[in-house]
């Protein structure tokens, strides 16, 4: 199963990714081997996901978050 996922950071910023094993993938983020991104953002909470079938359809997933505004993606997680 590939994911995407959106994780709010310490400072309150958002982080969009995808992954094949979610938690391995957090737990990476947490311990500041995750991203460059996040490492100096810790800690990291997952606050959005999605399963896909294939790891084609959770990068295009991925990539369509990212075209969202901060305004955009804050709907979705507190829709979740």
């Amino acid at each position: 199963m590939n994911h995407t996922y959106i994780l709010r950071c310490a400072d309150g910023t958002l982080y969009t990714g995808w992954t094949n094993d979610l938690e391995r993938r957090l737990r990476a983020h947490n311990s500041g081997t995750g991203g460059k991104y996040t490492r100096a953002r810790q800690p990291v909470a997952l606050v959005y996901s999605e399963a896909f079938d294939t790891k084609q359809e959770a990068q295009r997933r991925e990539y369509a978050l990212k075209q969202m505004s901060r305004q955009e993606k804050e709907r979705l997680v507190a829709d979740e």
